[in-house]
């Protein structure tokens, strides 16, 4: 089982969205502790973060160990054509 680290840029991205929608963040976030089996994510073209697509959000983390001690979530951002 992974431990999710948030950033601090990560954080005050996430305080920044709607009440109502962090929940939902956060609970699909939860969902990465079972790395590989989760749904909605990818990798990133050209560097080793993932993305987890969560409604109109967009969560990039990353990923450290062979079998993931740690995912970092580094950016919560609303999908637009500037996201990634």
């Amino acid at each position: 089982m992974a431990v999710i680290e948030w950033t601090r840029r990560a954080m005050k991205q996430l305080r920044q969205i709607a009440k109502a929608e962090q929940p939902v963040v956060y609970s699909a976030v939860d969902a990465l502790r079972s790395w590989p089996d989760c749904r909605n994510v990818k990798a990133l073209v050209g560097c080793d973060e993932y993305r987890l697509r969560v409604g109109r959000y967009r969560i990039i983390f990353s990923i450290h160990g062979e079998r993931p001690r740690i995912v970092r979530i580094e950016e919560v951002k609303k999908r637009d054509e500037r996201t990634y």
